[in-house]
């Protein structure tokens, strides 16, 4: 059985359309009870890829409001 991802911290990103907890998709949780475990495992397998773009663009936030910040 594959477990849920979900940390419980469900808000939706608007900018990337991943939920800032988990990081999947609005579609991927809303399916996630149907999924079959090779699905559910497919939805894992992109999700160190999107926590890997999703610490990216944190970093380049953060560079750019220091870089503002009087």
């Amino acid at each position: 059985m594959v477990p849920s991802p979900c940390t419980s911290v469900c808000t939706i990103d608007p900018a990337t359309g991943w939920c800032a907890g988990c990081l999947r998709t609005i579609d991927e949780i809303a399916a996630w009870g149907g999924l079959d475990d090779r699905a559910k495992s497919a939805v894992w397998k992109v999700l160190p890829e999107r926590r890997a773009e999703h610490d990216r663009r944190a970093a380049v936030d953060a560079s750019a409001a220091s870089e503002a910040a009087p």
